[in-house]
């Protein structure tokens, strides 16, 4: 879920920005450190296409938020966890700044929320270990449909959290929370809908 300015206070905004500036030049230190020189093309490639798929916003209902597409799964399935982050966040950065997608000040909000959720939380923790040494067809895609959603629903328990902690929400947390945890569920395609 992106967040926009408005969502966010100043302390809450410049914390995250401090949070998510650290967690890029962490990243950044890794990937020089285990760079390889084939997986920098395939940054800007599934980076291009991970923009281009979270231009589609919808509306979360009385909340002042949107919702997209994610693809940092995605992206930390093809790249790993350190460059997925990377990426994402440069993703965030362009829309921030030059299509007014998100805003500056909720920008580490939203980089900690649609990159570190899941790519150091959904993907090591439920993708890989789901997927395990045995990776079959199966495995993989409820692996990834598990994953996704986790990912997705910590990004809109973080939106939650960082609205209601910088007193801008003037709805009560566990209705928030709700309207957040259904428009997520509503985001996933349903056979038959």
């Amino acid at each position: 879920m992106h967040m926009a300015d408005a969502l966010v206070s100043p302390a809450v905004g410049g914390t995250f920005w401090a949070a998510a500036a650290a967690m890029i030049a962490c990243s950044s230190s890794k990937v020089r450190r285990n760079l390889d020189e084939r997986k920098v093309p395939l940054m800007g490639v599934l980076g291009a296409f991970v923009f281009a798929a979270q231009m589609i916003n919808f509306t979360v209902p009385a909340t002042g938020s949107s919702g997209h597409l994610g693809g940092s799964l995605l992206l930390a399935i093809l790249l790993g966890p350190a460059a997925a982050f990377l990426t994402i966040a440069s993703v965030l950065m362009v829309q921030a700044l030059f299509f007014s997608d998100g805003g500056l000040l909720a920008l580490g909000c939203n980089i900690i929320n649609l990159g570190f959720f899941p790519a150091f939380i959904a993907y090591p923790l439920f993708y890989k270990r789901m997927v395990g040494n045995n990776p079959c067809r199966s495995r993989i895609v409820f692996a990834a449909i598990v994953a996704a959603l986790i990912g997705l629903q910590l990004g809109s328990l973080g939106v939650v959290l960082e609205t209601v902690t910088s007193g801008i929400s003037s709805l009560p947390f566990t209705t928030f929370l709700l309207l957040m945890h259904r428009s997520t569920w509503r985001s996933v395609p349903l056979k038959g809908s």
